[in-house]
């Protein structure tokens, strides 16, 4: 391309972005009238189901040009004004956002913490549709808030927003493993699936290599997957570990971090960060093998399967509970 022209691309590519978000946002005003309406003519029993099935048909006939308002749909209108009325603090995000993106999260999460979680992570993130489906399905919040609480002090006195860069656990799904594999499938099954690795981490990572060589002395180490995170400005180490937490891998990362920080990072670069990825972990073990580590580690439990939902949101809110038990 005549590199004479870039800045004219540029001004029509940022133009027409700029007009979709404002055609989006129009849309999603109208649909939040529409909804307001009806759910008033319903609340002071002005309308019925019926009146709303009439007013579909009579869109139809009337102007068949104009599609997309079912009776179904028009219900769902009145369903998205009453799920939001009360929580003016999210009504600008709901027009950063395509209507399928708020139908999905709506219609599918229960509190104001998850919509509003989920808004802000379709904002940040820019998922797709399929992508926003997949982490509510994967229980992203639920996930998040718990990894919240159990964060170990060191990491959180590294960076104020470290909280909301890791995970307590990792859903893999996507890899399809045995009940019985070994820590080169996990590898090899996230390099294949790399995509859908990044979306579970979060698109500040970038991939930088497998199998990352790191020499010191007359030896040569090998990182399974060495990542840069954007937000954080530092490398991020993942080692993978098929069995439960031991003790002894910290010794191993917090090796591969101090390689890293003498002989790879840059000088405007904060010091690497580690994530011991492992089938399992008993809470105990860690607290006590990270007590005492000097080095930012973290350790991580990935799953094989989606999680069970209303499992999580019991724990999570038994963690709530202990909180606020340990706060009177």
């Amino acid at each position: 391309m005549d590199k004479r022209f870039t800045d004219i691309i540029n001004l029509i590519k940022q133009a027409r972005y700029n007009a979709i978000k404002a055609v989006n946002a129009e849309l999603i005003n109208l649909y939040w009238n529409i909804g307001e309406y009806i759910s008033k003519r319903v609340e002071s029993s002005e309308w019925g189901q019926s009146v709303v099935k009439e007013l579909a048909v009579h869109i139809q006939r009337n102007e068949p040009e104009i599609k997309g308002f079912s009776d179904k749909n028009l219900w769902r209108m009145k369903q998205f004004y009453e799920a939001y009325k009360d929580f003016p603090k999210l009504s600008t995000l709901l027009r950063e956002i395509s209507w399928s993106h708020n139908l999905a999260i709506f219609s599918r999460c229960k509190t104001e913490e998850e919509r509003g979680f989920y808004l802000r992570m379709s904002v940040k993130e820019n998922y797709s549709v399929r992508e926003l489906d997949r982490q509510i399905s994967a229980s992203l919040f639920e996930r998040t808030m718990i990894g919240k609480a159990k964060l170990s002090t060191l990491p959180r006195e590294i960076k104020a927003n470290i909280t909301n860069t890791f995970k307590d656990s990792y859903v893999l799904e996507f890899l399809n493993l045995p009940e019985h594999h070994k820590e080169s499938d996990i590898q090899k099954g996230l390099i294949k699936q790399m995509k859908n690795f990044i979306l579970e981490l979060g698109r500040d990572f970038l991939f930088i290599d497998e199998e990352y060589k790191v020499q010191v002395g007359n030896s040569d180490f090998y990182i399974d997957l060495l990542f840069f995170h954007r937000g954080l400005q530092c490398l991020v180490a993942f080692e993978l570990k098929a069995d439960r937490f031991q003790p002894d891998h910290l010794g191993q990362i917090n090796f591969y971090l101090e390689a890293l920080d003498r002989d790879v990072r840059k000088p405007h670069e904060n010091p690497s960060i580690g994530i011991l990825l492992c089938k399992g972990k008993d809470s105990e073990v860690v607290e006590y093998a990270l007590s005492r580590s000097l080095s930012p580690t973290m350790v991580s439990e990935y799953q094989t399967q989606l999680p069970d939902k209303k499992l999580l949101q019991q724990k999570l809110h038994e963690i709530f509970e202990n909180s606020d038990t340990e706060d009177i």
